[in-house]
């Protein structure tokens, strides 16, 4: 429900801050005083259309602050959820209006598109009046209220669920039919070529690791000559290894004589053997590594050339040739064993089909039934709004050739305004205070299945009075037993019946220079004078001071 609303440099308005409680809340005052000015404050804050000209001359922004009390589980909190904002019960939904134009919208002080803010409104609050075309009028609706007032809701989501298995089932069928096609139509040139390339046998990366091979044999070619020749030089005849093990061990045989003069050369000899017998060893690896095979690198000349032939032939990356080769391979294996996979596909899609058409043919069942039931309590409700010649229908229209996922069934509201005239769409054939009416009667029927928590009507008693605007009172006071109810209203018979009476003024400041609008909420002495003031005119009188008084105590 709202629970608050506050307004800041909005036309007439400066500062206004209103408190709302459950039940029925009216708005009245005199022509003009800025009732319709709140209201448009109000849907700017929903995510209505901005405008510069809503910012108080010579204020630089406009500010509307709306606070709801939201229950958990409500829709409006799934949208916060599909937008990544969070959910902390208590929803602020602010929109900013600047005089160049440009507005902000925010939802507990997090930053969000108008279009997030626009969903989360009109989750939270319907406005309806003699010309409003967002709600009940909107037959793209009528299906979901059909549902919500049969309690369709489960079925409706099973159905869903069916179609999706559907679209799916059906998907797979014509991919796979595709496919078939496909593969026939090129099936001997398929063949040819999946068969060289599984021949070929490509694989991923082959071709960077060939080349590499190859650049390195080629380059290994030119190395090994030097790489012999320092071997020759180290360890071959002319190797110094076998003079200096001779001249260590005769110098051993002196050691004993004149070891301080022996040992230290004895020493840096062998340090000079073992350092030429590891360069020989280091040579000989070297060599293993650069053994150049003439019979190896044509083989891997050989084996790039048809890779690269292959990569011009097919239009494809070396790389990819393995790939193409599996897509090739599967084509060939979907003509030889595509019949039986189709036999497959087709059962499913057909058993989807089946499923789905039973649940959507039993839910149409069910909507037409529901359709009565929902005809025969809006129609019980027109007599008192002085609709008595007036009849509602629930048009539902099936068509099993254009199924969707919530069924086949088109659903609109029609009315009949007099016997023997045509019925039509309600919102062509209705009047402007007809359409308030009917509109009226739905919610009543309606309010606690498929309705926002809050509704605002503005001035859907317009041209109305005695008995019908009793009536049009008792409605809406029974609606906000159910939902929160705000009114905007001319009629004293509906102010009568509200909980919470808020008076709209518009007060002069500055000696007169500007004017400015205010809210006071009535206490009872206020309020049965305001209801004389709409009973009586400019002059209340003391009898209407006294049938405002019967009107208190009727409603009470």
């Amino acid at each position: 429900m709202l629970a608050r609303l506050s307004i800041r440099d909005i036309v007439l308005i400066e500062r206004l801050d209103i408190e709302f409680s459950r039940g029925l809340a009216v708005l009245t005052g005199e022509t003009g005083a800025g009732k319709s000015i709140l209201l448009d404050a109000f849907a700017l804050a929903l995510g209505g259309r901005g405008d510069a000209g809503l910012v108080r001359h010579g204020a630089e922004q406009g500010q509307v602050t709306a606070m709801f009390d939201v229950p958990k589980g409500h829709p409006a909190a799934g949208i916060l959820t599909e937008n990544g904002l969070d959910d902390t019960g208590e929803m602020i939904l602010r929109r900013v209006q600047l005089a160049d134009g440009r507005t902000r919208a925010f939802i507990n002080d997090q930053a969000i598109s108008v279009q997030t803010l626009k969903a989360v409104g009109a989750a939270l609050v319907e406005i309806h009046g003699q010309h409003d075309e967002r709600a009940l009028v909107d037959a793209s609706t009528h299906r979901q209220l059909l549902d919500a007032f049969a309690g369709h809701e489960k079925d409706v989501a099973a159905l869903e669920a069916l179609w999706d298995i559907r679209r799916t089932a059906n998907a797979d069928l014509d991919e796979h039919r595709a496919g078939m096609e496909r593969a026939a139509r090129e099936a001997d040139y398929l063949r040819h070529a999946s068969q060289e390339l599984k021949t070929l046998a490509p694989k991923e990366g082959e071709e960077t690791e060939l080349a590499g091979r190859r650049t390195t044999m080629m380059q290994g070619e030119k190395i090994a000559t030097d790489l012999r020749e320092a071997q020759e030089a180290i360890g071959g005849s002319h190797s110094p290894v076998a003079s200096l093990s001779a001249a260590v061990r005769r110098l051993e045989r002196r050691a004993a004589n004149a070891p301080a003069l022996i040992e230290p050369a004895v020493k840096a000899i062998d340090i000079a053997i073992n350092a030429l017998e590891e360069a020989d060893q280091h040579l000989n690896a070297a060599l293993a590594a650069t053994d150049f095979d003439p019979a190896e690198l044509e083989r891997i000349e050989e084996r790039l050339f048809a890779l690269r032939a292959a990569s011009r032939k097919y239009s494809t990356p070396v790389d990819l040739l393995a790939a193409l080769a599996a897509q090739y391979a599967g084509d060939v294996a979907l003509i030889d064993a595509g019949a039986d996979q189709l036999k497959k596909l087709e059962a499913a899609a057909g058993e989807a089909d089946k499923r789905y058409a039973a649940a959507a043919a039993k839910l149409s069942a069910a909507r037409t039934k529901a359709a009565e039931k929902l005809n025969k309590a809006v129609n019980a409700e027109l007599a008192p709004l002085k609709l008595e010649r007036a009849k509602f229908m629930t048009q539902v229209e099936s068509n099993a050739a254009a199924p969707g996922p919530q069924g086949i069934d088109r659903v609109e509201f029609w009315v009949q305004t007099n016997p023997g005239t045509k019925p039509g769409p309600m919102m062509k054939v209705a009047s402007g205070g007809e359409l308030s009416r009917f509109l009226l009667a739905l919610k009543v029927v309606l309010a606690d299945r498929g309705s926002a928590p809050t509704l605002v009507f503005d001035e859907i008693d317009t041209g109305v009075g005695g008995a019908v605007a009793d009536a049009i009172g008792s409605r809406l006071a029974r609606l906000a037993g159910k939902v929160q109810v705000m009114a905007v209203t001319h009629a004293p018979q509906v102010a009568a019946r509200a909980s919470q009476h808020l008076l709209i003024s518009k007060d002069a400041l500055d000696k007169g220079k500007r004017v400015a609008t205010r809210v006071n909420a009535l206490a009872a002495d206020h309020r049965r004078e305001e209801i004389a003031r709409m009973l009586a005119g400019a002059e209340i009188t003391a009898e209407a001071r006294a049938a405002a008084e019967r009107l208190l105590r009727a409603a009470s």
